[in-house]
């Protein structure tokens, strides 16, 4: 089954850490590929852009508007995501915890 792992993250945060600090954050990222890889589990992932690059579209009765920026005012955004195959949510559980911060583990709908 395939599960999205949703990575929120401070943006502030992120930008007042020291080049050591991120360097850290990138060593649990390359961990966790590394044991993706091994599973042949890693579909997908990417980081994104700052929230400031966002567009948001909200369409209602055939109307879209754009905003600028994201939608929700929250202190942590999604900064990024891996799509992985898991044989459970334990399984997709466990790759989460594997990075710090805040992991949303949200299964994926097989249409």
């Amino acid at each position: 089954m395939k599960y999205a792992l949703l990575i929120y993250d401070d943006e502030k945060t992120w930008a007042g850490m020291s080049e050591a600090e991120q360097g850290a954050v990138f060593a649990e990222h390359g961990r966790l590929g590394e044991a993706l890889a091994a599973r042949n589990a890693h579909v997908a992932g990417e980081q994104l852009g700052p929230t400031a690059t966002a567009t948001t579209v909200r369409t209602s009765n055939g109307e879209s508007v754009l905003t600028d920026g994201p939608f929700a005012e929250l202190k942590e955004h999604l900064t990024g995501f891996y799509l992985i195959e898991a044989d459970s949510l334990d399984e997709a559980v466990a790759y989460a915890k594997m990075l710090s911060g805040t992991v949303e583990v949200r299964p994926c709908i097989d249409h």
